[in-house]
């Protein structure tokens, strides 16, 4: 059984702002992020405690009103652009994995998510990749690679799969042993 954190549904509650002032945010930068919510709830998923993950809407650059329940497991993902950035959610980790993808690849999957999804123009999510989105990666993504334990290139290769599959497996089997 595994359970799964997304790091985007971590996004600052920004109620207290207009949705001009929202729009206008960098939500590239980890300033952006609850971080001490995202701890103490990660925390409480290994301490065997259920949480309520807030539930973030891109649509409307906020929280939205709902959450979404998440059981503890014994395996744990984090999923998220800055997953290794945190040093106190970098301890609770017992493996570290950074998926290189190249920047061409990751901005044509921006590009077709946000406009599908979000309902963004062309011109806004150039915009905002050339603004924020390119340099935040470069100061502040890109560096966490040095914390992984795995580095997988773009087109996860069987090797790299296997060595995680190994090392998950090899955890749980720690973690069931009386």
């Amino acid at each position: 059984m595994v359970s799964v954190v997304m790091q985007d549904d971590y996004y600052r509650d920004q109620t207290h702002l207009t949705p001009e002032v929202r729009r206008k945010q960098n939500y590239d930068h980890p300033q952006a992020f609850d971080w001490p919510l995202l701890v103490q709830h990660v925390q409480a998923l290994r301490n065997g405690e259920s949480i309520e993950m807030p539930e973030y809407d891109f649509t409307i650059d906020n929280r939205s009103n709902r959450t979404i329940p998440v059981k503890p497991a014994p395996v744990i993902v984090i999923e998220g652009l800055f997953a290794l950035y945190d040093a106190d959610l970098r301890k609770m980790m017992s493996l570290k994995i950074f998926v290189d993808t190249a920047s061409d690849v990751r901005f044509i999957r921006r590009m077709q998510r946000d406009i599908t999804e979000r309902g963004r123009s062309v011109e806004s999510v150039v915009g905002q990749y050339l603004e924020t989105v390119r340099p935040m990666h470069q100061q502040f993504i890109e560096p966490t690679k040095r914390h992984a334990d795995v580095i997988i290139p773009h087109g996860a290769n069987g090797p790299a799969v296997d060595v995680i599959t190994t090392k998950v497996a090899s955890i749980i089997g720690q973690l069931t042993r009386p």
